[in-house]
């Protein structure tokens, strides 16, 4: 995990320097560097670190980090990891709700679909999957805005409390209702993968012996689903589950812009477009090590789920 957190940490070092974005123009404008003499053009280029060598200016970056300091953010002008703490709060709310919904809906429509293999439910699953999985996230969360906050005016347009109040008058249902959209949105997009997956899985546990002696001692498909099925998908179900933690952090990225969500994909969008290198830089590394460690969990579930694993690591 470290050797990759130092990987990805580098990738996103590389691929900022490689950026076309002149962090001057991006940030003060063309018209005002034209009016400010060559002295102070030069002392916002060693702000921004436009003359530093990029091998000095990562591993002075590097070296604070491993400290437990990742700087300070060029544009907030305040601690990186305040910013990101203070981010990460509102995120964490949604991303875990999104979360959970799509990992139990996309279980129960494979399921069903594998249950029911070339059957009507099985191809109208099949077909809502197929169709989500080549839908954009900003796209579909343009439309539920659309249908849900425009037209039927359910629901609010966006941010993640009521505009105009107090901070201590917003309550907990304030901020339920305004993350309803933006949780939907990244728990309808999650659902594809898990269930296709778990539909496979769950076709081939159909056609085993086990389940042929099974149905040949007469028990019904309820219980062959919940004795044999839902056993053996448990694995792969945990593993696919907590691998959708990237993808789920990576689509907040578009769904928190288009709900105007403070979360933390709004700032590491603004990191990226006001080339905040310290920002950015400490966005990725936390977010990769929020994915790593949901896989270790799922790794350490293996031996909780199935005991042949855990005998087996016993053993060992």
């Amino acid at each position: 995990m470290v050797l990759l957190l130092l990987g990805v940490s580098l990738a996103a070092f590389l691929l900022m320097s490689l950026s076309p974005l002149d962090p001057l123009q991006t940030n003060v404008g063309q018209t005002a560097l034209g009016s400010m003499s060559p002295e102070q053009i030069e002392k916002l280029q060693d702000y921004w670190g436009m003359n530093t060598p990029l091998a000095e200016r990562y591993l002075g970056w590097l070296s604070d980090a491993l400290h437990g300091d990742f700087g300070v953010s060029l544009l907030y002008r305040q601690p990186v990891l305040q910013i990101i703490g203070q981010r990460l709060a509102n995120s964490l709310g949604l991303l875990f709700v999104a979360w959970v919904l799509s990992g139990v809906l996309g279980l129960a429509l494979g399921v069903t679909a594998g249950c029911f293999r070339g059957r009507l439910p099985d191809r109208l699953i099949r077909g809502y999957c197929l169709l989500i999985s080549s839908t954009p996230a900003f796209w579909l969360a343009l439309l539920l805005l659309m249908v849900f906050s425009v037209w039927l005016g359910w629901l609010p347009v966006g941010l993640s409390v009521p505009i105009g109040v107090e901070a201590g008058s917003i309550t907990l249902a304030d901020r339920l209702y305004h993350a309803i959209l933006p949780a939907l949105t990244l728990s309808i997009t999650g659902v594809a993968n898990i269930a296709l997956h778990t539909r496979e899985k769950m076709i081939d546990v159909m056609e085993s012996e086990y389940v042929l002696f099974a149905r040949a001692r007469g028990e019904s498909r309820r219980s062959i689903v919940l004795r044999h099925g839902l056993r053996n998908v448990a694995l792969p179900a945990i593993t696919l589950q907590f691998a959708s933690i990237s993808e789920i952090i990576g689509g907040s990225v578009l769904v928190e812009e288009v709900f105007s969500y403070p979360g933390l994909g709004q700032v590491a969008v603004d990191a990226g477009l006001g080339s905040d290198l310290p920002l950015l830089l400490g966005i990725t590394v936390v977010t990769a090590a929020i994915v790593f460690a949901g896989n270790l969990i799922a790794d350490l579930l293996y031996g909780v789920v199935d005991p042949k694993i855990r005998r087996g690591a016993a053993r060992s």
